[in-house]
């Protein structure tokens, strides 16, 4: 018979204040949101197909080359996978920030 009971408060804890200890597949997941909305700033910004969206292009996949190097780097350095899962959230609320802030009122 399942246990009902295997949502621990630890896990509770987890999911109401972001914390990844015990919930592990929680930063994961917020990583897929948060990137889903990037990716919609970032298709909204390429839409335009002017100058600007041309250099963001160059950007997005600068950043990206820039950011599989840190990851590997990280991770045969010793870092764990939550590691470097927060890591590429700090770079996916960057670019949010920054695309949000040239969206149109």
């Amino acid at each position: 018979m399942p246990d009902h009971h295997a949502f621990s408060a630890l896990d509770r804890h987890a999911v109401l204040s972001g914390s990844d200890n015990g919930f592990p597949w929680y930063a994961g997941a917020m990583l897929a949101v948060e990137a889903g909305e990037v990716v919609r700033l970032r298709c909204e910004k390429l839409s335009h197909g002017d100058m600007a969206a041309g250099q963001e292009a160059v950007l997005m996949v600068a950043e990206k080359i820039a950011a599989a190097f840190e990851a590997a780097a990280s991770l045969l350095s010793g870092a764990t996978s939550g590691a470097v899962v927060q890591r590429y959230r700090e770079h996916v609320a960057a670019n949010a920030r920054r695309l949000s802030a040239n969206e149109a009122p």
